[in-house]
């Protein structure tokens, strides 16, 4: 990790590593015994299809260290994740663009926040484990079909039933637009990929559960809009019970701190997200799966 020579000790005037929370880590017995003990629960099993691990912070920490802890853990991780990708034969290509999800969340942390520190440090420990690579425009993390897709396959006449191999299929908002022939590209890679890598895994359905598969976001996009068109690959599963409505407004507009009537409305979606709350409408993030 880097550290500059302009940080205060505060940590809070640039998005580096503190040098104090560095050597606080490494040069404190406690702290040092908790991170080897953090990092090995994260590796436990490596390559097992657990969903992710917990990334504890650490207890009583405050100020830069409690905001950086749970990234070095991740790093700490680092070289068990690349002896299990080198293991599997995972392209090097591959294995970079994966991992770089780590960087990213530190970057999303300052824009949401002001400040240095890490997001969603569980969900990046699926890139850790071996359980999520990132292939061309999307992401893929090694899953089981559950009880929200699996009645849905069943009645297409399909084998694969419940808590079988599948794919989950996850959107990043950092690759570019979301077009057919990028996704097409992705899925290719994806068959070839699982079946090479991972070949006692066979997959014949991938699945998706996200706010961009709310089909009521028809009404407002056009119909060969990129996000339109990823909703019709996948087949619909059980429409959950209970609203979200602030997870697109998360992942369109990058807060929810904002009042939604000062939020922009320059594109069709952004308009579509505040115009259906604005109109007592609720989003849900559904599911569906496809086969492969």
């Amino acid at each position: 990790m880097s550290t500059s020579a302009s940080s205060s000790a505060s940590g809070s005037s640039t998005g580096l590593t503190p040098l104090f929370a560095v050597t606080g880590v490494t040069g404190d017995p406690e702290i040092r015994a908790f991170l080897e003990k953090a990092v090995a629960n994260l590796v436990e099993g490596m390559g097992e299809i657990r969903g992710g691990a917990d990334v504890p912070g650490l207890p009583d920490a405050s100020g830069a260290l409690a905001r950086f802890f749970p990234l070095y853990v991740l790093v700490a991780a680092l070289p068990h994740a690349r002896a299990h990708h080198r293991e599997r034969g995972v392209p090097e290509e591959v294995s970079r663009r994966t991992l770089a999800d780590v960087g990213r969340a530190v970057a999303l942390h300052r824009r949401w926040h002001g400040t240095g520190g890490i997001l969603s440090a569980r969900w990046l420990s699926l890139h850790l484990r071996g359980e999520l690579y990132q292939l061309g425009r999307l992401q893929f993390q090694r899953s089981r079909i559950d009880r929200r897709t699996s009645g849905s396959i069943a009645a297409a006449g399909l084998t694969p039933g419940l808590d079988d191999p599948a794919l989950s299929v996850h959107v990043p908002d950092f690759m570019g637009p979301l077009s057919p022939r990028a996704c097409d590209r992705s899925l290719d890679l994806a068959r070839d990929f699982f079946a090479r890598h991972h070949p006692e895994e066979p997959c014949s359905v991938a699945t998706c559960a996200s706010w961009l598969l709310d089909p009521q976001l028809k009404r407002y996009l056009p119909g060969d809009s990129n996000i339109v068109r990823f909703q019709e690959r996948f087949r619909p599963g059980e429409k959950p019970a209970e609203p979200e409505d602030m997870t697109p407004v998360r992942f369109v507009f990058g807060t929810t701190e904002v009042p939604l009537e000062r939020l922009p409305r320059r594109t069709a979606l952004q308009r579509a997200v505040l115009d259906h709350l604005r109109d007592g409408g609720h989003w849900y993030v559904r599911t569906g799966w496809l086969s492969l």
